[in-house]
């Protein structure tokens, strides 16, 4: 049984992967208690150094009930899913089970422990290809890949589950996480690697070369365009999010972005400029699923919340980045992650 300091924890699934553990990291340096629930299939035990760690699957409801009790958890930071675009086309099956049932058992267990506050990682490609741009909260969502109809699924399920069972929850759709955070502790070591960013730091220290998906996209310069937002701007957007929650206020729907779209020879651009290296890369076809353009508005958490980027500018964004990869050239441990 928890002792009276172990009780009232956040739940941070997913939280020994990229986003979520700069989450979980966040709650402890806001003085939160949190706890990680992660299968680590993607995740790094490494990650998880300020709070402890549950080796668990959202599908094993009984674990996850467990863990509630366990920890005395009142509210849930819901990362842990599938997120490759590319991937959920060749397999959606796979994004319906980890992303949708995985998700409903995790709600099924939150239910029955009585816990009602939940903030929800969605992304934007539940908006599929934008009407307008920057992209609102009401503009609407028509999803082209599998991942965002995933995620879609949940955003619409929350909203009855909030009218049928009182389940309170802030719904955060992001679009390019990036970055690391800035005393070097964290970063980004997806096992394999898909994220521009990471792979052009690579392709700059030598380590292969950048495929560039698409180069006659309807954009200035043909290739894709998107709204990168610095991962420690995301993780305390969380926490904002959830303390909207405890005041006791109703669930809501934020995007998240910088505001200012990039295309990726921009990204390939601001590596050069802050690694003084040459990008070698090479032009591939168009990847499915991708839209052309996506970056957000985000008056709306700013006026509701206060959140703002710290880190704005793609080449402080990159500088994180870049100076994590040089600290961790093998990422988290053992082998080479590419």
């Amino acid at each position: 049984m928890a002792s009276d300091a172990e009780r009232e924890a956040v739940l941070v699934t997913g939280g020994a992967g990229y986003i979520g553990s700069h989450a979980a990291r966040a709650l402890v340096g806001a003085g939160r208690r949190a706890v990680v629930v992660d299968n680590l299939s993607m995740g790094h035990r490494e990650a998880v150094r300020w709070c402890d760690l549950v080796a668990a699957d959202l599908h094993d409801e009984d674990a996850m009930r467990r863990t509630i009790r366990q920890y005395g958890v009142t509210a849930v930071m819901h990362f842990a899913a599938l997120a490759s675009v590319g991937l959920s086309v060749a397999d959606p099956a796979a994004y319906y089970r980890e992303n949708v049932e995985g998700t409903l058992s995790l709600l099924r267990a939150m239910r029955a422990e009585g816990v009602s506050r939940l903030v929800f990682s969605s992304t934007a490609a539940v908006f599929g290809e934008p009407i307008d741009t920057p992209i609102t909260e009401d503009h609407p969502t028509r999803p082209i890949n599998p991942y965002g109809e995933t995620k879609l699924v949940i955003e619409r399920a929350l909203a009855h589950y909030e009218r049928a069972y009182g389940l309170h929850s802030v719904t955060l759709r992001y679009f390019n996480a990036a970055g690391a955070d800035p005393e070097g502790i964290l970063g980004e070591d997806h096992r394999p690697e898909e994220h521009v960013l990471p792979i052009a730091i690579d392709a700059a220290l030598g380590r292969g070369q950048l495929e560039v998906f698409g180069g006659d996209y309807p954009t200035p310069d043909g290739t894709c365009l998107r709204d990168y937002v610095h991962v420690t701007d995301l993780a305390q957007a969380h926490l904002l999010a959830l303390a909207r929650l405890e005041s006791g206020a109703g669930s809501a729907v934020y995007n998240l972005g910088n505001g200012r779209p990039f295309s990726v020879r921009d990204v390939i651009r601001a590596v050069e400029r802050v690694t003084g290296r040459t990008v070698p890369w090479s032009l591939g076809g168009r990847r499915p699923g991708d839209p052309a353009v996506l970056f957000a508005s985000s008056a709306r958490i700013r006026s509701d919340l206060g959140w703002s980027p710290a880190i704005s500018s793609l080449e402080d964004i990159v500088d994180t980045a870049y100076r994590w990869r040089l600290a961790h050239p093998a990422g988290y441990g053992g082998e080479d992650s590419r």
